[in-house]
């Protein structure tokens, strides 16, 4: 992202002083030093400048994610223990500018100037990274207009240096009236002082300087100033508020006489009703000008370079990974290895651990509940519920494990955000900005936080569609299900056959895309992409190890109490009879609540060459959580055998006798139809919510009805179109 040009309004010239770069900041009062609580810190920056890699080296695994009170927008908190105490450190969506552009940006912003909120924090650190200052200072600039304590953390100081620039630290802490630590979070570098710098400011906070903005601009800001009401003044900050009116921002609150003032001063300011052929020029745009003056300003004073304009060997790579031939293969080859890695180096791990629930604490629990004297009824829950559907489901934690590790490293290591520059083109097919790719990635691991992700588009109607299409993208929870039954028919091929399904994935994304695109959505607006690629690193194993526990640790606290509670209902249903054969806790499965309402859905699944009680049983669960699939079969399987509880082979052997049955000799296509109804149909009654919060409860139903739909009609066209050659 190159500079803008300078074509209007004058600007200082040569080198400047401090004086002629900033001011001090004196109409607002400065918030008073620590909380009676934890001091509360928030990190602003531009997306991809270390903010988040910072915000995970400082609080490691005591972080939360969750919705900001009261809004819509999930927000990252922690607890940063500092060498003074422990400080709240607040992870705010990235930003290019305190004009917001979706939900997201709104949230900083508001966060940042509006007092009523009650959540302005004690001090702002923004990160500004090194190696590509001028985009990150016009940001700096609006932060220092809001008069909230500021440190600036000055980040790829490493970078930088490799590239030939220096930035002047010093000079520029003079210059905005506010320290700045260079440090690389990564390796941990200059935290320490990052560390105690934070601790002084907030001991004794400070207004940062105000960037000048010439004398015209600063005359109309203080006319405007002064027609500010004092009830006004108080819930925003005077500068701020002045500029957001100049340039016909609508600030809630204001009373209309202000914004009149504010629009004559603008008028006045760019030169009054337009005269021939002359058109006024926009206060918004000579703002903005004015700002970008300042930072070239700065620039001039701060920042030095030697050996410009030379490529460097990550400019080469990605000459060849995000070029238009090579890019697309090379990320579907990226994404193959990592599924093949994964399903090969988790089987090993994962047969023992199974071994171990199966074994050892089976015959421990059963030992142990026949001291107890525990009845049948409570023997079953405990071991062909709990024991059986809960050990199933966490003999995938080393899966879960090495996914979550592996695309860490694609992350921290730059190449993620190369591949949303190269899926750009193939996003705008359906009518998308190549920025919607982000939360249809995030995806990959939840859909619930891909769906709040939409919020980063600034246009209505592609979070809406981009909202539609995050349930096709297939989520951590169904990788499970994959893993277990693709190992179980086709034994080393696994990988692949796991692979094909995320390839499936993005191909239902793009093609409901253009259906949608053609049908609902006719006539979407286009959205340029603006993403700034971060520099190829070396991934810091601190950073993956951070990242991945916390992944890890989210994903087993959502499933391991989903599967409780599931696992608890289907013992229930499964436990009282059905038609009068038996009794509470002593009645065939199949002869059961839970068995006779599997039974009357199984024949739906019969075109598709898998109408069985037990899979049938595991889907119907699957529409609470994916999660559920594995433990429901578990648990029907178990159940049903009353001999030792297991079926010969284990659960995969138990599958496969299924589906050979119920398939009539067609084993495979049956089973492939099975994982395609899986991928295709509703992800889970959490993302049905999450996506009733985004779109609107109408679109949430037909969107439902659209995935059931799709996925029944696939699933029988794989069968019986295979089975023909199968």
């Amino acid at each position: 992202m190159g500079e803008r040009p300078i074509t209007k309004a004058p600007v200082a010239k040569g080198p400047v002083a401090k004086a002629l770069l900033t001011k001090p900041c004196c109409d607002d009062d400065v918030p008073g030093g620590v909380n009676a609580g934890d001091p509360r810190v928030a990190l602003v920056g531009n997306p991809n400048v270390g903010k988040s890699t910072l915000f995970n080296m400082l609080t490691g695994a005591r972080q939360r994610i969750g919705n900001w009170p009261g809004k819509t927008v999930s927000v990252a908190q922690g607890t940063w223990r500092s060498p003074n105490g422990e400080i709240t450190l607040i992870d705010l969506p990235g930003t290019y500018s305190l004009v917001p552009g979706s939900p997201d940006e709104a949230l900083t912003r508001d966060l940042l100037v509006d007092r009523g909120m009650g959540g302005r924090p004690d001090l702002v650190v923004i990160t500004v990274d090194a190696a590509n200052l001028a985009r990150n200072l016009y940001l700096l600039a609006q932060v220092m207009e809001t008069g909230v304590p500021l440190v600036v953390a000055l980040t790829m100081v490493d970078i930088a240096g490799s590239r030939g620039i220096h930035v002047d630290a010093g000079r520029l802490s003079e210059l905005i009236g506010a320290p700045v630590v260079p440090l690389v979070p990564r390796r941990g570098e200059g935290v320490a002082e990052f560390g105690r710098v934070v601790a002084r400011a907030l001991a004794a906070p400070r207004r940062p300087a105000l960037p000048i903005l010439g004398e015209d601009m600063e005359a109309a800001l203080a006319s405007i100033t002064a027609e500010v009401p004092a009830e006004t003044a108080v819930r925003y900050p005077a500068r701020w508020l002045s500029i957001a009116l100049l340039t016909g921002e609508d600030v809630p609150g204001v009373p209309e006489e202000t914004a009149a003032a504010a629009r004559a001063a603008g008028a006045a300011l760019s030169g009054g009703e337009p005269t021939g052929d002359d058109e006024p020029d926009d206060p918004e745009l000579l703002v903005a000008e004015q700002r970008y003056a300042w930072v070239h300003e700065v620039i001039a004073e701060v920042v030095t370079r030697r050996g410009a304009g030379r490529a460097t060997w990550s400019d080469r790579v990605d000459r060849v990974l995000t070029s238009r031939w090579f890019g697309p293969p090379i990320f579907l080859a990226v994404m193959w290895a990592v599924f093949a890695l994964t399903t090969k180096a988790a089987a090993p791990l994962m047969a023992g651990f199974q071994g171990l629930v199966d074994g050892p604490v089976s015959t421990g629990a059963g030992r142990l509940l026949d001291a107890l004297g525990a009845g049948g009824a409570i023997r079953g829950l405990v071991l062909n519920g709990l024991i059986a559907g809960v050990g199933q489901v966490l003999s995938f934690v080393p899966l879960m494990a090495i996914m979550f590790v592996l695309l860490s490293l694609l992350e921290d290591s730059g190449y993620l955000a190369r591949a949303a520059f190269v899926v750009d083109r193939l996003m705008r097919v359906i009518g998308l900005p190549g920025r919607a790719f982000l939360p249809l990635i995030v995806g990959f691991g939840c859909n619930v936080p891909a769906l709040a992700g939409t919020r980063i588009l600034s246009d209505r109607r592609h979070r809406l569609l981009t909202g539609l299409l995050i349930p096709f993208v297939t989520c951590s929870a169904r990788l499970t299900v994959y893993v277990l039954v693709a190992t179980a028919f086709f034994g080393s091929a696994a990988g692949t056959v796991v692979f094909a399904m995320y390839v499936l994935s993005i191909a239902l994304v793009i093609g409901m895309g253009l259906l949608l695109r053609g049908t609902l959505f006719r006539g979407m607006a286009e959205e340029p992409l603006v993403l700034d690629l971060p520099p190829y690193r070396l991934p810091a194993v601190r950073v993956i190890g951070a990242q991945s526990w916390v992944k890890l640790q989210a994903f087993l606290k959502t499933a391991s109490g989903i599967i409780v509670a599931t696992v608890t209902l289907v013992w229930l249903l499964s436990s009282i009879p059905f038609g009068g054969q038996g009794s509470f806790g002593h009645t065939p499965i199949e002869h059961s609540v839970f068995g006779a309402a599997s039974h009357a859905v199984a024949p739906a699944f019969a075109p598709s060459g898998f109408g069985d009680w037990h899979a049938s049983a595991a889907l119907i669960t699957g529409f609470v959580a994916k999660e559920a699939v594995v433990s429901t079969m578990a648990q029907t399987y178990s159940m049903g055998e009353p001999a030792d509880g297991h079926q010969p082979g284990g659960l995969g052997g138990a599958l496969r006798a299924t589906i050979e049955q119920t398939s009539h000799g067609h084993p495979v296509p049956a089973v492939l139809a099975f994982l395609v109804f899986l991928l295709a149909y509703t992800p889970c009654m959490t993302t049905v919510a999450a996506q009733r919060v985004e779109i609107g409860g109408r679109l949430t139903l037909f969107g439902v009805g659209m995935q059931l739909t799709l996925a029944w009609l696939l699933a029988v066209a794989v069968f019986q179109v295979g089975s023909l050659f199968l």
